[in-house]
C-alpha cells in the first residue's frame, strides 16, 4: 500500500475536478448569464482572468480539503462518509468564492445570483464526488478483497480472542484486519497457535511488537469487565498511533458504547483516537500562529520593561531556557523570563513552592501574574508547544509520575500550552503528588478538546493576569 500515491490521487482528482467545473461554469457564464445581463450576446474568450482562475481556485480547493482532513486515513474512506465530506466542503467552499468573487457582479436581477451560486455549486460537487466515489469504490473492493490489509494484532489468547479471530477471518468481505499475531495477558491465553497465529510477546511489550512489525490496529480480546487490565494496555498503546478496538460485552452493547461502521463487520467498541475534528485542529493552529504574533508585536514594550526588570533583577540571564517533552514525547526548548537566581538547581531538579527563597522578588510577581510565560509565544510560532495544552514537563519529573499515574502519556498527544486547564484549576504544584492531581484536569481537557473549551481557558486566564491570584 502506497499511501502517497492514493493522496497524489485523490489530490489530483480534486485539482483537475475543481478545474474542471470552474470551466464549465465559466463557459456557462459566458454563453447563458451574460447575455441575461447584457441583453446580447457575448463572445466566448478565454482571458487572463480565467486563467488566473483556473490556477488559484484549483489550489484554493486543495486547501480546504487539507484543512478539513479530506486527505486522512486515506485507505480508510467509505463511500457515505465520501458523500457527506464531499457535501459539506462543496457547500463551504461554494461560499468563500461566492462571496469573495461572484457578489460583485453587475446583475440584471437578483435570481443572476442563485443561477450562479447553484450552478458553481452543482458542477463542483458532481464532478468532485463522481472522481472521489470512483476512487474509494476501488479502495472498498481492494480493502473487502483482501487485496489492501491493516497489520492488526490481538490482545489476549483466550476463548474470546479464538471467537473475534474465527468471526473476522470468516466474513466475505474482508473489513480489512490482516492478522499477524497475538501477546498474550497471562500465561495460559494461547489458544490462537492452535490455528497458526504466532505469539508475538507479552501485552507490556506492545510498543516493541508495534514498532517491529508495523502494527497498525490492536484489537483487545480482553472482557470489558476487567478495567484494571484495560487501563494498563491502553496506556501501553498511548502515543503509538495505532486505531484501538475493544470486543464488547452485553452491558457496552445496551449502553450504547457499541457504534455500527460496517453492515457486515464485527461490532467492536472503537477507542476514538480523533480528539478534535481536523478542521478544528486547522483552526487551533491558525488562531496560535496569529494570537501568538499579534501578542509578539503589541506586548514588545513590555518585553523590554521586564527584560531590564529582570536583568536589575539578580546577576544572570534575561531569559531562562530548558529542555521539556512535548507531543509524542519530543524533546524542545522552552523560554520563560528568569524568575529565579542562578544556579537554582545545582542540587538537581526541584520544584518551587509558594516561599521558595530561589525565586527572586520580580520573580515571585512575574508568577502571580504568569508574565514569565509570555515568552513562550516563541514557542507557539514555531510549533512546539499552543496556547493551550497541558503544560510541559522535564523527563525527570514525568519517570515520577508515570510510576503513580501511568496515563500521563495521554498528554502527549497533543502539543503542550502556554496555559491549561490544570494551570487554571490548580496553578503551578510544587510536589509530584500535586502534579498527579493537576493531572486530572489535563488529561480531562484532552477528552473534551474543541475551541469553545480553549477560549474559555483563554479567557480564565486572562482573569487570572488581571487579578494578579496565580498560584
Amino acid at each position: 500500500m502506497d499511501r502517497r500515491l492514493q493522496v497524489g490521487k485523490y489530490v489530483a482528482a480534486d485539482l483537475v475536478g475543481s478545474a474542471l467545473a470552474w470551466t464549465l461554469f465559466y463557459i456557462y457564464r459566458k454563453l447563458y448569464l451574460e447575455p441575461i445581463k447584457f441583453g446580447r450576446e457575448v463572445p466566448l474568450e478565454f482571458d487572463n482572468n480565467f486563467l488566473v482562475g483556473l490556477i488559484v481556485i484549483p489550489l484554493f480547493w486543495f486547501g480546504l480539503y487539507t484543512v478539513i482532513g479530506g486527505y486522512r486515513d486515506i485507505f480508510r474512506r467509505y463511500r457515505t462518509k465520501e458523500l457527506g465530506q464531499t457535501l459539506l466542503i462543496s457547500i463551504i467552499g461554494v461560499v468563500v468564492i461566492f462571496f469573495v468573487l461572484l457578489l460583485d457582479d453587475e446583475v440584471a436581477n437578483y435570481t443572476y445570483y442563485y443561477r450562479s451560486f447553484i450552478a458553481l455549486f452543482t458542477l463542483h460537487f458532481g464532478i468532485t464526488f463522481v472522481l472521489r466515489f470512483l476512487l474509494t469504490s476501488r479502495t472498498v473492493r481492494q480493502v473487502h478483497g483482501r487485496v489492501i490489509g491493516f497489520n492488526t494484532i490481538l490482545v489476549g489468547g483466550n476463548e474470546r480472542a479464538m471467537a473475534i479471530y474465527e468471526e473476522i477471518e470468516g466474513l466475505r468481505k474482508s473489513t480489512g484486519n490482516r492478522f499477524i499475531g497475538f501477546v498474550n495477558v497471562n500465561g495460559g491465553d494461547q489458544l490462537l497457535t492452535q490455528v497458526g497465529l504466532p505469539r508475538l510477546g507479552k501485552w507490556h511489550e506492545l510498543r516493541s511488537v508495534i514498532d517491529q512489525h508495523a502494527v497498525e490496529e490492536v484489537i483487545i480480546a480482553v472482557d470489558s469487565g476487567e478495567h484494571e487490565h484495560i487501563s494498563r494496555i491502553m496506556n501501553e498503546l498511548e502515543g503509538t498511533g495505532v486505531r484501538i478496538k475493544v470486543i464488547p460485552d452485553m452491558y457496552d452493547i445496551l449502553s450504547g458504547s457499541v457504534k455500527m461502521t460496517s453492515i457486515f463487520g464485527t461490532p467492536l467498541i472503537e477507542v476514538n483516537s480523533e480528539i478534535m475534528p481536523a478542521w478544528q485542529f486547522s483552526l487551533k493552529r491558525i488562531m496560535d500562529l496569529g494570537i501568538s504574533a499579534i501578542a509578539m508585536v503589541v506586548l514588545a514594550p513590555l518585553y523590554l520593561v521586564l527584560s531590564i526588570a529582570v536583568r536589575l533583577s539578580s546577576p544572570g540571564p534575561i531569559f531562562f531556557r530548558q529542555e521539556r517533552v512535548g507531543k509524542y514525547g519530543r524533546p524542545f526548548r522552552i523560554i520563560k523570563f528568569r524568575s529565579m537566581y542562578c544556579d537554582a538547581e545545582r542540587n538537581g531538579p526541584q520544584l518551587s513552592s509558594s516561599t521558595d527563597p530561589r525565586i527572586t522578588p520580580i520573580g515571585r510577581w512575574m508568577r502571580k501574574t504568569r508574565m514569565d510565560e509570555i515568552p513562550q509565544f516563541w514557542n507557539v510560532i514555531k510549533g512546539d508547544m499552543s496556547l493551550v495544552g497541558p503544560r510541559p514537563e522535564r523527563q525527570h519529573f514525568i519517570d515520577a509520575i508515570t510510576e503513580v499515574a501511568p496515563h500521563y502519556r495521554h498528554l502527549h498527544k497533543v502539543r503542550p500550552g502556554i496555559t491549561s486547564w490544570g494551570q487554571v484549576k490548580f496553578g503551578y504544584a510544587e510536589n509530584v503528588e500535586q502534579m498527579v492531581r493537576r493531572l486530572k484536569y489535563d488529561v480531562l481537557y484532552i477528552e473534551n478538546m474543541s475551541l469553545a473549551v480553549d477560549l474559555k481557558i483563554l479567557a480564565y486566564t486572562v482573569l487570572i493576569i488581571l487579578r494578579r491570584d496565580g498560584k
